[in-house]
């Protein structure tokens, strides 16, 4: 009985190690360098092969009672593939969505696996007005050529506004011209059951309403794009 379970041991603990490693590899092998700062950092589809992995090495071992070692690897291998399948997508759109807004005054940041385009009132929209500016066509035009391409990510269109006027008003005015972006994209074929629009009003402000310059940067339109479900 102690060699059959010498013999056990044996053989489990090399595939016990070996999904550690997978994820270091995996990890290790896709740092880039950020353009800005110019510091290296791990690629979000790294990140999302190794927590994959392990979510899914753990899920084969607990499937496969019989071997755990095997369904640990198993289940990391397509941990991984998921997880890094659905980084390397994000990572893709964020860089082309980086290279068409450059310039425009649009900002993109990101968050983990949700991109975030912040679009500022003032090269939107006119005062008190609802409707896209028409020199504003352009850039949201380069928005949809993108959402448009990478189709399996999910669109919140978001508006916001500073605190003067009524709270009613200012409700209104985020929802209208949400609804207006949301429909522009629509109309350069983006697919409108992925996008979903809602007005904040002047309830989420990023800077201070006493100031100027602090309204200016609260009223805006920001496209949240969410990462795709594995």
């Amino acid at each position: 009985m102690r060699d059959n379970l010498a013999r056990e041991t044996r053989i489990l603990q090399p595939n016990r190690l070996i999904a550690p490693l997978m994820i270091a590899f995996l990890i290790g092998g896709c740092t880039t360098t950020d353009p800005y700062t110019r510091e290296t950092k791990t690629s979000n589809t790294a990140k999302g092969a190794g927590i994959g992995a392990v979510a899914g090495g753990i899920i084969g071992a607990l499937v496969n009672k019989k071997d755990r070692g095997k369904g640990a690897l198993v289940g990391a291998a397509l941990g991984g593939a998921a997880g890094g399948g659905i980084g390397y997508y994000m990572d893709q759109q964020e860089a082309e969505l980086r290279r068409a807004l450059e310039g425009t005054g649009v900002s993109v940041t990101r968050q983990g696996e949700h991109i975030t385009l912040n679009m500022p009132g003032n090269i939107t929209f006119d005062t008190n007005r609802t409707e896209v500016k028409q020199a504003f066509y352009p850039v949201l035009d380069s928005v949809g050529i993108v959402l448009e391409k990478f189709n399996r990510s999910n669109i919140e269109v978001a508006g916001h506004t500073d605190s003067t006027g009524s709270r009613e008003y200012n409700q209104q005015l985020s929802e209208k011209r949400a609804s207006s972006v949301a429909r522009y994209l629509e109309s350069q074929r983006v697919d409108p059951r992925r996008i979903f629009t809602q007005g904040y009003g002047e309830t989420s402000p990023v800077a201070d309403n006493t100031t100027v310059s602090g309204r200016s940067i609260n009223r805006r339109v920001e496209i949240q794009i969410l990462a795709p479900r594995a």
